[in-house]
């Protein structure tokens, strides 16, 4: 699934689907699958790790190279580690700084897992096919509920209730949209919780250095 074809997913369920008079434009249509995508993503979003390497003396990790993030879910330090060893850790203005008693050597590995946002573009999405119908959902229902309000008190071919046929059809999809949105935010905390829950409260603790 790309964004062309999505896009063209919506029209379908606009009635939007004669080219030579179309009531939304492709640019438009693709700020609203934007924003769909960017509020799923926020409630289920896409999960990412990657290995960063510490400054001699540092406890602060630069997380600028890892894109959208939406959350920092758990750090491992030192990798390698069984069962992990999740070391506490603060976030602030791009920079990940771990609670740890002893600042790290130069290029030791600590092991981050991420969330950040699904991508959908010419290319294709991250979003899994669950989530791509959610989407379509979401975006549908702002375009037509942006054009109901645009429409209001206009003269419309379709009649002077077309704005209000539109506007209740959006009302329903936002609320389904919604409640999925939820459900989707609740069994991500859950899950969350479970995974990455410290297993002992010495986390913060690196082990000795080889002398």
């Amino acid at each position: 699934m790309d964004l062309p074809t999505l896009r063209a997913r919506v029209r379908r369920d606009l009635h939007d689907e004669d080219a030579s008079e179309y009531r939304w434009s492709d640019s438009v249509l693709d700020r609203h699958l934007a924003r769909a995508v960017q509020e799923v993503s926020l409630s289920a979003p896409l999960e990412a790790q990657v290995t960063l390497s510490t400054t001699a003396g540092s406890r602060d990790l630069a997380l600028a190279s890892l894109g959208a993030i939406v959350s920092v879910e758990a750090v491992e330090y030192p990798t390698g580690q069984y069962p992990p060893c999740f070391a506490a850790f603060t976030t602030w203005a791009g920079t990940l700084t771990l609670l740890v008693d002893g600042a790290p050597a130069a290029g030791e590995g600590v092991l981050v897992r991420y969330t950040k946002l699904h991508a959908l573009d010419g290319s294709g999405t991250t979003l899994p096919d669950a989530l791509v119908e959610l989407v379509a959902t979401g975006a549908g229902a702002y375009a037509a509920l942006e054009w109901a309000s645009f429409a209001t008190n206009r003269v419309n071919v379709g009649g002077t209730e077309t704005w209000r046929h539109y506007h209740t059809w959006a009302q329903e999809r936002l609320a389904a949209f919604a409640k999925s949105l939820a459900k989707l935010g609740r069994e991500r905390r859950v899950r969350v919780g479970r995974l990455y829950q410290p297993a002992s409260g010495a986390v913060s603790q690196r082990p000795p250095q080889a002398s």
